[in-house]
This record gives structure tokens, sequence and C-alpha cells, in this order.
């Protein structure tokens, strides 16, 4: 089973979000393309975060040197990140796949994040309340359903009922969980919130 984790915006807790399902599920991880802190990335915070012993951390099929958009990353380090180039890898674990900013983030010159979703993928889109959040997160969850695509929602930061009821209402999606806003995360903390979501997401 494999898990695609894509946000609103860009800051809205993907990575946070991606640890507690990651440890939740002890699934494995990979970020196909991660864009600037190449020495202390996505996939460096996961490992950071998780306490399980069965996750597998696996490398980045494109691993850029400069926080932007991918497709301006890549041109900077002059190569063009090509989708049939970024190779799911191989395990018979579960598999949490982290995307890069939102879902229309450009790879290149015609694809986006969102071409590298699969149709059997349980996609989920972590939301967090900021004025214009709600068009954000109907467009993307509109956009994913489009696709037919199997979608569920984790709310990310302070409780905001209006914000959220109207996203589920509207959309139907699942709510798997909300992320609060705490003073730090870590291993402690990631692992309260994979017990929480656990339940959820083994019925998603």
């Amino acid at each position: 089973m494999r898990f695609f984790i894509t946000g609103i915006s860009t800051d809205v807790g993907k990575t946070i979000a991606s640890a507690i399902v990651v440890e939740a599920l002890q699934a494995d991880y990979w970020k196909p393309v991660q864009a600037g802190d190449l020495k202390y990335s996505d996939s460096h915070k996961i490992e950071e975060l998780i306490s399980n012993s069965k996750t597998k951390i696996h490398m980045n099929s494109y691993a850029l040197h400069t926080p932007m958009s991918p497709h301006a990353a890549a041109e900077i380090d002059r190569v063009t990140i090509e989708v049939d180039k970024i190779k799911e890898p191989n395990t018979e674990n579960r598999l949490v796949i982290e995307g890069a900013g939102g879902l229309l983030v450009p790879l290149n010159d015609s694809e986006t994040i969102f071409d590298l979703i699969k149709l059997d993928y349980k996609v989920i889109v972590v939301s967090r309340h900021y004025l214009g959040s709600i068009n954000h997160s109907l467009l993307t969850i509109e956009k994913l359903q489009e696709k037919n695509l199997n979608v569920g929602v984790i709310f990310s930061g302070d409780e905001h009922p209006t914000t959220e009821s109207i996203i589920l209402k509207k959309t139907g999606v699942t709510f798997l969980g909300r992320i609060k806003e705490e003073k730090v995360f870590n291993k402690e903390v990631v692992k309260k919130y994979a017990e929480q979501f656990r339940s959820a997401l083994e019925s998603f």
C-alpha cells in the first residue's frame, strides 16, 4: 500500500505528517524530489523523528541544491527532471511518499507533482488554516477527486471548526486526524500522534 502526502501550500506541515504516518504504519519513506537543505533534508528529519526499526528511508530520485520550485532548482543544477526516471523504490513494506510543496508545483515545463500520483495511491492532504486555505484545500482535493483517488485529510495547527467542517462537508473526504501546535516535535510527540492516528490510517 502506498500513501502519497501532499499539502495545500508550502510550510503546512507535510514532513511532520509524513513522520507520524510512517511511525504509525512502520512504513518506508521516500521523497522523490528534494529541493534544498540537502545536509538536513526531509529524509534526515524523518529519520530523526521516528522510533521504529522497521522503516527504511529511500534515496531521492532528484536531490537539488536550491530551495526553490523543483523545475527552477533543477535548472540551476543544470538538470531536467524526467518523471519517467522517478522510479518508486522496490519494497514489500508500506510506503509513504512525500511530495514537494503543493499539488501543481512544476517539475519541468509540462509536468507537476500531480503527475507522480498513481491511481492506486491513497492520498493524504495536509491542510493548515490561514486566510485563503479553504480555497486552496478545495482546489487541491477537487483536482485529486477528478482522478478518482482515495483522499483523506489531516489538519495541521490549531483547530478551526468552521474551516474544517466546510472542507469536509464539501468534499466528503476521510478525516484522518489533527496535528496541534506543539512546542517541539520530537520522537515522543510523533509517537504519541502515531498511536492516535493508527486506527484511522489502517482503515483508510
